[in-house]
């Protein structure tokens, strides 16, 4: 009979946390949701929602039409920046229907992670759906709307994608110190992440 080393296990998540400290999520993957609305998250990006020696993390809803999972982190730094923002009368449909339905979940023994039925319905997500890691977030799209947002860009006649494009490496060596504020990229979450911690 084999014992479980408690001990190791206890601490695999916290060494996880440690060597990940300089991680970033890039990549996608195509993902099936079971008849419990759950699908497996791929490994290297659970190591990468690790903190604290913990993999716990929140799902809810993001920008474009599609679920972000955030890191516990992350959703705390946006709290404190909607909490300066809570009495703003435009936004308050918006804060009521994003945090009601935020998801505090983790991943279970096999990694699978269980995708609220109000969520999925949210964003049109059925069976498939592409898991696109994006810098401090995990996008979860149905996988149509993905394919199709991924030929619209990549397609010849995307000349403006190929404008953000090129203006997006010009922040690498000429980055943005003030700008007017810009039109919201989505009425669904007008503030959306900008996460950086408050001085």
């Amino acid at each position: 009979m084999h014992c479980v080393d408690l001990d190791f296990v206890a601490n695999m998540w916290e060494n996880v946390g440690m060597f990940m400290s300089g991680f970033f999520f890039s990549g996608s993957s195509v993902a099936k949701l079971d008849e419990k609305g759950r699908f497996v998250l791929p490994q290297e990006m659970r190591y990468g929602l690790v903190e604290e020696g913990k993999c716990e993390f929140v799902v809810g809803l993001g920008l474009g039409g599609c679920l972000t999972i955030y890191k516990k982190s992350a959703i705390q730094q946006i709290v404190e920046k909607f909490k300066q923002n809570q009495h703003i009368a435009k936004f308050q449909k918006f804060f009521t229907v994003f945090f009601s339905t935020l998801h505090h979940t983790e991943c279970d023994k096999v990694g699978r992670v269980n995708l609220p039925a109000t969520l999925r319905s949210a964003v049109g997500m059925d069976k498939e759906l592409m898991v696109a890691g994006v810098m401090d977030r995990i996008e979860l799209w149905p996988k149509e709307k993905y394919d199709q947002h991924l030929s619209d860009c990549l397609s010849d006649q995307s000349e403006g994608f190929a404008k953000m494009m090129e203006e997006a490496f010009g922040l690498l060596q000429n980055p943005v110190v003030s700008e007017a504020p810009a039109e919201p990229v989505s009425s669904l979450n007008p503030l959306y992440l900008n996460t950086a911690p408050t001085k």
